[in-house]
């Protein structure tokens, strides 16, 4: 199929008028008429009839026109995608990060981005995963780094790593506590909808427990800030241990029966092609996670 016909037949079914698109392409009638006859020919089938006022699709026109708009948005992709490479890449790229997440790892990915990518720049959103998921549906952000996420055909997910979670004190605790003996200590834990606390309550929500739930809160920071102060103990993702802002020792415990693990996935809209921005943050992003995070 001639790309150049198909173009010209575009452009005749947006103007509904052959004599309004030959002046817009700068050809004569005849010539443009005869190029959208061709294209007929070659699909063996009418795509445009003729009115008193000017021309109107037939449905196989329409369906052409939604092919041909498909096409010229690939052959578009392909020149910007061809000319990108021709040089450092431009622009901005918008990530969202967890606040956890963005306590252990933003200034590595801000300072590696740039050194990347030098003529372009990065915006960094902090907040929690079912934000940054509906920010990403919202065209919002590019790329985010979630807890958990629902799943949804709109958005591409890469697993990142499960990791395990802990119960954290101010007081010594076992190497190891079952989730049925969490009922012995009093808990700070997120408020719903947090990711972490969704799987938390998935996973004791079949055994009924009598669990001592002494406060709730927003985020994982303010967990661990009650938590020092000995308001009560909490079950955290173990790399929130790092974060710890007490001066005085943290304890924790692996809990089990059954182990919970938490999901990190990266996260990117289904519906925009990944640019050289956006995977130079996958690069950037993978082996961090993998450091601060593994399982």
């Amino acid at each position: 199929m001639d790309f150049v016909r198909l173009q010209y037949f575009m452009a005749v079914a947006q103007a509904q008028s052959y004599s309004k698109a030959a002046a817009a392409l700068n050809l004569s009638q005849p010539t443009l008429s005869r190029q959208v006859q061709l294209l007929e020919a070659e699909l063996g089938q009418p795509l445009l009839e003729r009115h008193g006022r000017g021309v109107r699709l037939t449905e196989s026109g329409k369906a052409m026109l939604a092919h041909g708009r498909s096409i010229s948005a690939a052959v578009d992709a392909a020149k910007a995608d061809m000319a990108d490479r021709l040089q450092s890449p431009r622009g901005k790229v918008r990530l969202g990060l967890p606040p956890l997440v963005a306590s252990l790892i933003t200034p590595d990915v801000v300072q590696q981005f740039l050194q990347a990518c030098p003529d372009a720049s990065i915006i960094v959103e902090e907040s929690l995963s079912i934000r940054l998921r509906e920010w990403l549906l919202a065209d919002r952000l590019d790329v985010a780094v979630l807890f958990d996420p629902s799943p949804t055909p709109q958005l591409l997910t890469e697993p990142l790593t499960r990791e395990p979670l802990v119960l954290i004190s101010t007081r010594p605790l076992p190497e190891r506590v079952k989730v049925a003996q969490l009922v012995d200590y009093p808990l700070v834990l997120p408020s719903r909808p947090q990711a972490l606390r969704m799987i938390f309550d998935d996973a004791v929500e079949d055994q009924q427990l009598p669990l001592r739930i002494v406060a709730e809160v927003d985020s994982i920071k303010m967990v661990l800030s009650l938590v020092a102060r000995n308001v009560g103990c909490s079950v955290v993702p173990a790399s929130a241990v790092k974060t710890w802002p007490g001066s005085a020792p943290v304890f924790t415990a692996q809990v089990s029966h059954p182990v919970i693990r938490n999901r990190i996935v990266l996260a990117t809209p289904a519906a925009r092609p990944h640019n050289r921005l956006v995977k130079a943050v996958h690069g950037i992003l993978k082996p961090l996670m993998k450091q601060h995070f593994s399982a």
